[in-house]
């Protein structure tokens, strides 16, 4: 249907219905002015006869809702004033809802299919919902052009538990170019042993890399100024390698330091994916233990890696 509002107002098309009906211009010409049919014409000349006074060829568009069940709504609001307890707790790496996490939750928990749009409106309702601030665009990435060439490899602290009232590190190997997560594993404490034992598990079950990407943690480099335990310095940054780029250098696997968070932007979906969910899961099983929450961190890369996941290995969140 023709959108008249968009080119004529509701006078001019009045105009030109009361010259029709005192015949003093033809309905051919009145059509071929407004670009409509005959069927839209005596519609409109209907509309006018009707109610001249109110004629308007404005029309709002309605979308037709559908209705879910009580127990869903139920459902929903309950999920989301958990996200909001969770989002208010202190210490919590949650500071957004993840509404693609709840109409998860309920396929998975309540057997009930729900469409994110559908639950969106829930939240917007009922006072669930606050828009994300913009991210910066990453102005520098690591380019890669086959699996295998890059491992960017980190650690991080936070309080994946709530209720573990303590937090743990999350060390995690990831391949650049295909964005599947090679290592993912939940410690205590973070030691060189550790990372050294992460180099073990992603070397023997994948092969060896042309590299490995890090930040300039003192486990991965010395820097001079910061490590050095002499006064005078006899050492300058890179002069001393810690043990963990021992075992690459003797595996001759090269290792690329980062210069900026801005450089390894690529892999910060994956990891955000995996750390949210880990996050939320945990809060609502209860997860006191390391090892329970180890097991969740498992079911959780497995989900990332198939390929008919909600998240594409590129990096990209496809809901």
């Amino acid at each position: 249907m023709k959108q008249l509002h968009k080119k004529f107002t509701d006078d001019q098309v009045k105009d030109l219905i009361t010259r029709y009906q005192k015949k003093k211009i033809t309905r051919k010409y009145i059509q071929e002015i407004l670009g409509i049919k005959k069927t839209r014409f005596f519609a409109l000349v209907k509309q006018f006869k009707a109610d001249p006074e109110n004629f308007s060829i404005m029309y709002s568009r309605k979308i037709p809702t559908r209705k879910i069940s009580k127990d869903i709504e139920k459902n929903i609001i309950k999920e989301l004033k958990i996200e909001k307890d969770l989002i208010k707790a202190k210490d919590v790496p949650i500071k957004y809802y993840n509404y693609s996490f709840i109409k998860d939750l309920l396929e998975q928990k309540y057997n009930q299919k729900v469409s994110l749009p559908t639950i969106i409106d829930r939240a917007k309702r009922n006072n669930f919902y606050f828009l994300k601030p913009k991210r910066n665009a990453h102005d520098r990435e690591v380019l890669t052009n086959y699996p295998g060439e890059l491992i960017q490899h980190d650690s991080s602290h936070h309080l994946f538990a709530p209720y573990a009232n303590r937090k743990w590190y999350l060390i995690t190997s990831i391949d650049d170019y295909s964005r599947l997560i090679l290592y993912a594993v939940l410690v205590e404490r973070e030691t060189t042993w550790e990372h050294i034992l992460a180099l073990e598990n992603v070397l023997l079950k994948y092969g060896f890399p042309l590299a490995y990407y890090v930040d300039s943690h003192s486990i991965f480099r010395f820097v001079q100024g910061r490590d050095s335990f002499w006064r005078n310095h006899y050492r300058l940054t890179d002069e001393a390698n810690p043990q963990w780029k021992q075992v690459l250098d003797d595996c001759r696997v090269k290792v690329t330091y980062a210069l900026s968070p801005q450089t390894k932007g690529k892999i910060e979906r994956p990891y955000r994916w995996i750390q949210d969910r880990l996050v939320r899961t945990c809060y609502r099983e209860n997860i006191r233990d390391i090892k329970k929450a180890q097991l969740i961190l498992n079911y959780l890369v497995q989900r990332y890696q198939l390929p008919d996941s909600s998240f594409n290995h590129r990096g990209d969140t496809l809901y």
